[in-house]
């Protein structure tokens, strides 16, 4: 019997369900600093986790027993290397599989900790282990949350090693359904497929007391952020005006924008703050009327999947105005809890700006955003649906 069915998966309300749970191990590919991941690895079945990753930083936060897959090869895996990235290669259309010695190391970690379920976090990660699941009996699933799906895809050899990797796959996730679409279009498809958003703590993201005229824009400073296009709206709109806009995050535009801001007059009513810990973004948030964010498809062909942060700022009830772009659009809806506009669209951008300035009252806007993250971004309703989706998908062939 395949390891992961040694133990009946009950249903959720079962009555040994939470004892069970203490025995329940997961493991997922771990990348350092994503707010979700850490989340899942925290939360996710009572954090009964373990964790394989690519690198150490030597930081150890969450605590978990760790397998650092890249270590050192010894003698006999740099013999076996090239027959092993040739063989990965034609089979799967990756090189990037365990082998030999180090191969044998992570099942050993495997078996140790009891593992049961692998989720791996970016379809680019699950394929370093989608066949090694197969080959232990081990389900594996896979989330899929924006560059991996996007960017990844301009690689013909990429979507050849996607396709060949669903067999594998017992089920995956998205954190929207324009990137399952996406995905589709290239001939990536999976019948356990589902959309769960990355999600927010609604309860530690909420609204506060708001600034009037304050504006905020969170993330790295990027071509698919496009923070000079968010700049210079902001200054033909808001120049002059009871408004002030902070940027929150640091990156190869930063300094570029610094100096926009001051050849547009707006130096004044604009504070780059560089990068914070996420209880600054927090607390920035709550007090923030309207969040702004002008995603773009980035040259690469890099896009978003559902932005973490606007997520974050519909919790705390601000007013979102962003782009028609990936799964934003799941989550903004014009003129009921925030507005949208179409990528590089910066006349648009900058009227909805005004529109917002000259608005009386925007406190029905913010409600709005509040109810949305409640009712559809809630992160332990995500989790929930997370954990039932496996445990219903890894019983189902003893039913």
């Amino acid at each position: 019997m395949p390891r992961a069915l040694r133990l009946p998966i009950r249903a959720a309300g079962s009555k040994d369900r939470d004892r069970h749970e203490d025995r329940h191990r997961h493991i997922r590919l771990f990348r350092d600093g994503e707010t979700f991941i850490n989340r899942h690895i925290a939360h996710l079945f009572g954090g009964q986790t373990c964790i394989v990753a690519g690198r150490h930083n030597g930081e150890d936060p969450l605590g978990k027993p760790l397998f650092v897959r890249r270590a050192k090869l010894g003698p006999a895996d740099r013999l076996r290397a090239p027959f092993a990235a040739a063989l990965g290669a034609l089979r799967d259309g990756t090189s990037r599989q365990p082998f030999g010695d180090n191969r044998a190391r992570l099942v050993e970690f495997l078996h140790d900790q009891g593992v049961e379920v692998i989720l791996a976090e970016f379809g680019t990660q699950a394929l370093v282990v989608a066949r090694l699941g197969t080959e232990l009996g081990l389900p594996v699933f896979t989330y899929w949350r924006g560059t991996d799906a996007s960017r990844a895809l301009r690689s013909a050899q990429r979507r050849r090693s996607y396709r060949l990797m669903m067999p594998h796959l017992a089920g995956m996730f998205s954190v929207s359904r324009f990137l399952l679409d996406n995905l589709a279009t290239h001939g990536v498809t999976h019948p356990n497929a589902h959309v769960v958003p990355s999600g927010v703590d609604v309860r530690r993201f909420a609204p506060g007391p708001k600034r009037r005229g304050s504006f905020l824009a969170v993330g790295r400073m990027v071509e698919k952020k496009a923070p000079q296009v968010t700049l210079r709206a902001f200054a033909r709109a808001a120049r002059g005006r009871e408004a002030h806009l902070t940027f929150i995050g640091d990156g190869p535009l930063l300094e570029s924008c610094r100096k926009l801001a001051h050849e547009m007059g707006v130096a004044g009513q604009v504070t780059f703050a560089g990068a914070q810990p996420h209880d600054a973004v927090r607390d920035a948030l709550t007090g923030t009327e309207v969040f702004l964010q002008h995603s773009v498809t980035a040259r690469d062909g890099n896009t978003e999947g559902l932005p973490t942060a606007i997520q974050e700022a519909l919790a705390c009830g601000c007013i979102t105005l962003s782009t028609r772009h990936a799964g934003i659009p799941e989550a903004v809806e014009d003129g009921v809890n925030g507005m949208l506009v179409d990528e590089w669209d910066e006349d648009g951008f900058a009227s909805r700006i005004a529109t917002l300035l000259d608005m009386p009252d925007r406190s029905a806007m913010s409600a709005a955003a509040r109810a949305t993250a409640e009712a559809r971004f809630d992160n332990a309703q995500g989790l929930a649906q997370v954990e039932r989706i496996i445990r219903d998908t890894v019983a189902a062939p003893r039913r």
